[in-house]
């Protein structure tokens, strides 16, 4: 990776995440990092926030500052950046589906209609939240009918269990939509401006 001259950062950022959607966010805006996978029980976490009243961009907040945290205690003294999305149809929270039926079942249930992506990130330095920040965005999927639905699948392949929805927009997903509000790095799921800023104000960004 280049040397980002608007970077001055002592030592490159740490990402709590194998997301390949955001690794690659981060070395667009030439943020120097590493990515380390974190063990946090993410659906254990989720039923104690859905108990305590939580809604889905909440839950997105926990999860990442659980990551951040997490990141934090197996890279002290590092900054770690910890990130999660939820997608939610009203209130109601989706995660990856299992396999092709269940992918159709999820897309079939979002077609003609808008959902949101909630996308959290938090940073933590030895243990301790510095800035933790939720975004959402809009999505208004196309109504799609039965021989619509099948060729998506096909074409998409596993690609549909690897994202919550069923679709990358950054890929075939994008067929899927007639109308996207929302900031590009938010649908990705890891809201860039506000990371920046944050860094900017630390002195790590010029």
């Amino acid at each position: 990776m280049s040397v980002n001259p608007l970077w001055r950062g002592m030592t490159p950022l740490v990402l709590a995440s194998r997301s390949a959607a955001r690794r690659a966010l981060m070395t667009a805006a030439g943020l120097p990092h590493e990515a380390i996978t974190v063990d946090v029980d993410e659906r254990g976490l989720e039923s104690e926030a859905l108990a305590r009243g939580a809604g889905p961009a909440e839950i997105a907040r926990r999860l990442a500052r659980a990551k951040a945290l997490a990141g934090s205690a197996a890279r002290p003294g590092r900054v770690v950046i910890g990130a999660d999305q939820t997608l939610a149809l009203g209130e109601e929270a989706f995660h990856k589906a299992p396999d092709r039926a269940a992918a159709r079942h999820q897309i079939a249930r979002l077609a003609g209609r808008t959902h949101a992506l909630h996308a959290a990130l938090a940073v933590a330095l030895d243990g301790e939240i510095l800035f933790d920040t939720v975004a959402s965005a809009h999505l208004a999927m196309r109504a799609l009918d039965d021989v619509a639905l099948d060729a998506y699948l096909d074409a998409a392949g596993e690609a549909v269990l690897s994202s919550v929805g069923g679709y990358q927009l950054e890929g075939l997903g994008i067929h899927l939509f007639e109308r996207i509000e929302g900031e590009h790095s938010v649908i990705l799921g890891l809201p860039l401006l506000p990371l920046l800023a944050f860094l900017r104000d630390r002195g790590d960004l010029l």
